[in-house]
């Protein structure tokens, strides 16, 4: 049995990994490493990729960067999440806003840190990301139309820094990107429409809250419309093997998340099609391996 004080350490843990939503980390750190042995370093062997040392120091800062984006966030938007998340709240709120505080600085010093080991360039990149989200948090969330593109930018920049490290400049890397990019854009602005009561209460000018649902709507189904293009363009005008189904899968899952788009008014709908982007993104992640089957046999050999 675990005693009283050894049960309020695992809550205080708990609830940090809430706040900086470590489940979502772990996704891109997969995300980062997959990327990097199927797409972006496909002509380097597994085991130049795994103990690249100066690939795992930007995976690391990568994701201490993005914890520390996590905690501000949850800082400026804890009245908002009251509303919205209400039980989610009351567990990231076990750990108190001093220690959050505290946390993000050491998490920011230690990103700094980790990317002075890489390069000059990687200390500069972070530090930028580093007050771009912190920017994003206290202003520009607010904003319509500047706050979900500035959201969408920071979320990939963790796999930028990556494809910039590689120097790799193949155009099917920047299809790869275009769809990665407007479904984050669908996510962040499916997440405007989950979280309208919050954003109305602390005057949020998110574009719901501005021109409406139904702008909300049309703009949803634009870019879900959007998104075909660089699917149909990875499935038949680039080689990526088996992760064709992935794409077809994915056109078949937007084409229901537009119909159940104008049948949904609720916030447990909104949650609903939001959930379809998160799989969305998650199985695509789970995918990039399916781009070389024969690839993914020769990681397996070198692993036994």
């Amino acid at each position: 049995m675990l005693t009283r004080r050894q049960k309020h350490i695992l809550l205080k843990f708990f609830s940090m990994f809430s706040v900086v939503r470590g489940y979502n980390i772990l996704v891109v750190i997969v995300a980062q490493y997959l990327a990097s042995i199927f797409i972006l370093a496909h002509y380097k062997s597994v085991k130049a990729v795994v103990f690249d040392i100066n690939l795992m120091l930007l995976v690391l800062a990568s994701a201490l960067a993005i914890a520390g984006g996590y905690i501000i966030n949850n800082f400026y938007d804890s009245e908002k999440d009251l509303i919205n998340r209400p039980r989610k709240t009351m567990l990231d709120r076990l750990v108190s806003q001093n220690t959050k505080l505290s946390f993000y600085f050491v998490l920011n010093f230690l990103t700094v840190i980790l990317a002075s080991y890489v390069s000059f360039r990687a200390v500069v990149f972070f530090s930028i990301y580093i007050f771009a989200i912190w920017l994003y948090s206290h202003k520009l969330k607010k904003l319509p139309f500047i706050g979900n593109l500035v959201s969408a930018v920071l979320t990939i920049t963790p796999f930028f820094v990556v494809f910039v490290y590689y120097k790799n400049f193949e155009h099917v890397i920047f299809v790869h990107a275009m769809f990665l990019f407007l479904i984050i854009s669908m996510r962040e602005l499916i997440k405007d429409l989950e979280n309208l009561q919050g954003d109305l209460a602390q005057n949020y000018q998110t574009i719901p809250v501005v021109y409406g649902e139904k702008v909300s709507k049309i703009m949803l189904t634009i870019l879900g419309l959007l998104t075909l293009i660089p699917a149909f363009l990875l499935i038949f005008q680039y080689q990526v093997g088996r992760m064709n189904f992935y794409f077809y899968l994915s056109i078949a899952l937007l084409a229901t998340f537009i119909i159940m788009l104008w049948k949904s008014n609720s916030k447990q709908q909104y949650v609903l099609l939001h959930n379809i982007l998160k799989f969305i993104i998650v199985l695509g992640v789970i995918s990039i391996p399916l781009i070389d089957i024969n690839l993914v046999l020769n990681k397996i050999t070198f692993i036994r």
